[in-house]
């Protein structure tokens, strides 16, 4: 069984609900976890709130020294936890060794930004006073993460806030606890104990956390409406909000696009991971000129793409959950009659939550599949006359997260990109991240930034310290 990582140690639960841990690409059980209970919290986030003053007041030369030795520790036995990913997850080995040389670089990232934090310079903005501005850390964070990329998710989350000197507790979601935890227990060997602590549990003990009275702070990546909640609770303690939410990423291919780059980037993209990514290239808008060969070319490709368990050689792997692939079929089953499907569309018949790889064409704007976040390995085709309705149709959602255009015109890549209301737009290449770069989107997409300096921002908060010169 597993257990929950507080204060340095593990810990044994103090409620009695568990919830059982399968593996994806079989559908078998394998462990049980426990659910976090109210005096699980009480004791992680106590621990969290004893190490916060100890962490603030190390030097930002020692939090960097200590991350960076962890992500040493880490990379090291990078192989365990790929090991444990995979079968937590069901994704290829292939693709999780590929992960991660970006969640080494994210820790280190998060490392080397905490000695350059973003200020105002010192000086005298008023006469006879000088103003100096300290950035502090917020306090105890509590932090909920997703499934999809369960340590990647996690380590966006927890590596900007310890390095601004916050104390983390956090729970990763209730179906992939199993590296999170490892994380946990691999940093108490270099960081001081309660200053990383990973909680088990499921949407009733991530409700709980946002209502509790430790933490300053709530940092979530998931659904709209798990955002929507997290506003809600939070409301009553007034606590800071980092919200990374989902997305509808719309992939706007021009007629002097270059077909063979289109094709190889949506494949790569939209089917990555089983599409099980917030930025998923999945919603293709395609101009009248290029819409059919593109299809074509989809379709073909779809249909050569393999998908299979951690050592089977496929692309992809299994969706996370049984609930989320009848969701991905369902929507695909729920089609609109003028929706037609030219690869895949309907799960695989063996063991496991396999979808293959789809492409369904003809989809209008207005339609369920155009306007709801798929997560799965689903890529939808609309047709439209011109560059001025793609970017009509592309606009025509509630989400602000990340989007693409595909052209071989400089002038009209940068209209696009002008155009295009969302907070990461990609020209020519789609979910291209860098470690110095904010990642954080618009509207229902949430607020707030994963990745670079601006992430180390959201984790303090600024003081205006004025003091009066002469006598």
């Amino acid at each position: 069984m597993l257990h929950h990582f507080y204060g340095g140690a593990r810990r044994s639960p103090l409620a009695a609900q568990t919830t059982e841990i399968l593996d994806p690409a079989t559908g078998l059980g394998y462990d049980v976890a426990p659910v976090a209970g109210t005096a699980d919290l009480d004791a992680a986030f106590a621990a969290a709130a004893a190490a916060f003053p100890g962490w603030r007041d190390t030097p930002p030369s020692a939090r960097m020294l200590a991350l960076l030795r962890l992500a040493q520790a880490l990379e090291d036995r990078a192989e365990e936890f790929v090991d444990a990913e995979c079968r937590n997850t069901g994704k290829p080995r292939d693709a999780m060794r590929a992960e991660m040389p970006h969640v080494l670089d994210v820790i280190r990232s998060a490392a080397g930004q905490s000695r350059a934090p973003e200020g105002i310079a010192s000086g005298e903005y008023v006469v006879g006073f000088t103003s100096v501005m300290r950035r502090e850390p917020v306090g105890v964070v509590a932090q909920i993460t997703p499934w999809n990329y369960p340590l990647m998710m996690a380590t966006w989350k927890w590596a900007p806030a310890v390095a601004a000197g916050n104390t983390v507790v956090l729970k990763s979601a209730e179906t992939t606890p199993v590296t999170p935890l490892m994380l946990a227990e691999l940093a108490a060997e270099h960081l001081p104990p309660g200053v990383l602590n990973v909680v088990c549990g499921d949407r009733g003990t991530g409700e709980a956390m946002v209502r509790h009275p430790v933490p300053a702070m709530v940092a979530l990546t998931g659904s709209v409406r798990a955002g929507r909640e997290v506003v809600a609770a939070s409301a009553v303690g007034l606590k800071r909000l980092h919200l990374e939410l989902g997305g509808k990423a719309p992939v706007v291919v021009l007629d002097d696009a270059d077909l063979d780059l289109t094709v190889q980037g949506i494949l790569d993209i939209g089917y990555y991971n089983a599409g099980q990514s917030c930025t998923a290239a999945t919603k293709v808008i395609a101009a009248q000129g290029i819409h059919d060969a593109l299809v074509e070319r989809l379709a073909a490709g779809a249909q050569a793409m393999r998908t299979g368990g951690p050592d089977e050689g496929g692309y992809y792997g299994a969706l996370n959950n049984a609930t989320q692939l009848a969701r991905v079929a369902g929507l695909v089953d729920r089609r609109a009659a003028h929706a037609e499907v030219v690869a895949g569309g309907a799960p695989l018949d063996r063991a496991g939550f396999f979808y293959p790889p789809t492409v369904v064409v003809g989809v209008r704007p207005e339609d369920e599949l155009a306007r709801e976040e798929v997560f799965g390995p689903v890529v939808s085709v609309t047709r439209v006359a011109d560059e001025a309705e793609a970017l009509g149709t592309a606009a025509a959602t509630d989400y602000g997260l990340a989007a693409s255009v595909w052209t071989t015109s400089a002038s009209a890549a940068a209209r696009c990109a002008k155009a295009l209301d969302f907070g990461a737009v990609w020209v020519n290449c789609h979910s291209v991240l860098a470690c110095e770069m904010p990642h954080g989107g618009y509207a229902s997409s949430g607020w707030g930034s994963d990745l670079s300096a601006y992430s180390l921002r959201d984790y303090t908060r600024v003081k205006h310290v004025v003091t009066r010169l002469g006598g």
